[in-house]
């Protein structure tokens, strides 16, 4: 049995020290470890996407990931970014195009939707399928998630132009 050392992390905003062996992935310790399954184990060799984490704020395949690489660094999964502006309206938006169907893949499509939306507000078809190209779904052939991607920064700047027009 591999030897186990501590490891510092800071995830969704908390300090937290893990017990882990030196080859654990950050999906293990994420799912295994602290019980925050949003994060999920799909193909585990980085292909499908549904493991897709924030470290440092850029989306990682939490499979490919070790644990001990992401001391020091901020590691942000779905759970974190429940009260995320960006990540509800893409939740609300999903749910009201019906995009999510048997649900496996959605935290890493959420995730990795949401990082494209804070990078650009404004993305067009194109750059949305290129930036979920990486998460792999099996039920749902795409349409409906792009849809409700497009729904979502829709809806956001609607929302900034309500808040906008608001101002004195």
């Amino acid at each position: 049995m591999a030897k186990k050392d501590v490891l510092p992390l800071h995830i969704n905003g908390r300090d937290q020290e893990v017990f882990v062996r030196s080859d654990a992935t950050l999906l293990e310790v994420l799912r295994d470890d602290l019980s925050l399954r949003a994060a999920k184990r799909g193909c585990n060799q980085g292909v499908c996407g549904a493991c897709t984490v924030l470290v440092d704020g850029v989306p990682v395949r939490g499979c490919l990931t070790l644990a001990g690489a992401c001391a020091g660094r901020e590691i942000t999964t779905l759970e974190g970014l429940s009260e995320d502006p960006i990540t509800r309206a893409l939740q609300e938006a999903m749910i009201v195009s019906g995009a999510v169907q048997c649900g496996f893949c959605t935290s890493g499509m959420l995730v990795t939707a949401r990082d494209l939306i804070a990078q650009e507000t404004d993305p067009d078809e194109q750059t949305i399928r290129k930036a979920l190209s990486g998460n792999l779904c099996r039920c749902t052939g795409y349409v409906r998630i792009i849809e409700a991607v497009t729904e979502a920064v829709t809806a956001l700047k609607a929302g900034a132009t309500a808040t906008q027009g608001d101002a004195p």
